[in-house]
């Protein structure tokens, strides 16, 4: 492992929600220059910025946090934002980061990289096995574009120029930082606000969007940040046992899963809201279950620490000092 002091560390999507939490395991681990960049200071989409913000900077590490990211409302209403957008932004930072000698660099993805139906849980070798959800392939597809490009840049510049390029595959993601857009938000953001309006203004009942009855697995942000560190920082040869040269991404995820109505119950307990909770099964469900096979990377040492029930009660904290005030 490097000296962390030495390495200079771009985190890309630093403004969000695993972008923040990785810059915040940076800073407890002792890394010193952490670089980072808003929106407005550079288009990642723009590849001549990309590139000038590289030869300026000269990174030797980067994580590629940002993304266009958002639920099934948004996912199904700018299929052609999602699908170029990211796009863009992986393929300039990967590639610019190749062309001004970044060594190390890892790549988040997306459990939506899975096919629909695919067995559970979810290993990693189900990648381009069957059809994608249709809610959100545009994402999804470049998001698996992603993974091809860092094991493509790794096959091809690996041995002779000592290229290393790393995925990993978070699980659905909560935490501090998130977005909490009452349409464009993931579930448990959208549900958080949505139950604490619906305490504030005494609402008798809540509607939910589905049946309730799909399954999903949640990770508490902090948790996913150790992961990509971790992930970064292991020797080539402990994660060259895990991985193969084209399939070379790695799950992250809690291990259990639980019902969208189990989850809206726990979020009404976490948030304090006692009314009754309806469902609305004429809204899409998405996928039936998606739960993660974490083995490869809990057999490398790495263990999630937040509970669901703590890391909701960290999320409604976050989400009343950002929204409420």
């Amino acid at each position: 492992m490097s000296n962390r002091q030495d390495e200079r560390v771009y985190v890309a999507g630093h403004r969000g929600m695993v972008g923040s939490a990785i810059v915040r395991e940076l800073q407890r681990l002792g890394y010193s220059t952490i670089i980072t960049r808003t929106h407005a200071q550079l288009d990642l989409t723009n590849q001549a910025a990309v590139d000038t913000f590289f030869a300026q900077e000269k990174p030797t590490q980067v994580y590629l946090a940002a993304a266009k990211v958002g639920g099934i409302y948004a996912n199904n209403t700018y299929p052609a934002e999602f699908i170029y957008e990211n796009l863009m932004m992986q393929s300039n930072v990967i590639h610019q980061a190749f062309c001004h000698g970044v060594k190390k660099l890892l790549f988040l993805g997306s459990s939506c990289i899975y096919p629909r139906m695919a067995n559970q849980p979810m290993s990693e070798d189900a990648l381009l096995t069957g059809k994608l959800e249709s809610t959100n392939e545009p994402y999804a597809i470049a998001k698996i574009a992603g993974i091809k490009m860092c094991e493509s840049y790794n096959r091809q510049y690996g041995k002779v120029q000592g290229v290393d390029y790393r995925s990993v595959m978070p699980t659905n993601l909560y935490g501090p930082g998130d977005n909490y857009h009452p349409e464009n938000s993931h579930v448990i953001p959208a549900l958080i606000r949505r139950f604490h309006e619906a305490k504030v203004n005494q609402a008798p009942k809540v509607l939910i969007w589905g049946s309730g009855k799909p399954y999903r697995e949640f990770l508490y942000v902090d948790d996913m940040a150790r992961a990509s560190v971790f992930v970064m920082e292991l020797d080539k040869k402990q994660y060259d046992t895990a991985t193969e040269p084209m399939q070379s991404h790695l799950n992250v995820g809690f291990g259990l899963d639980v019902t969208i109505a189990q989850l809206a119950q726990a979020i009404a307990k976490a948030v304090g809201y006692h009314g009754t909770i309806d469902y609305d099964p004429s809204k899409p469900d998405g996928s039936p279950k998606k739960l993660m096979d974490s083995n490869r990377l809990n057999a490398l040492g790495w263990k999630p620490n937040t509970s669901l029930e703590a890391g909701l009660a960290l999320a409604y904290t976050d989400f009343l000092e950002s929204y409420t005030k």
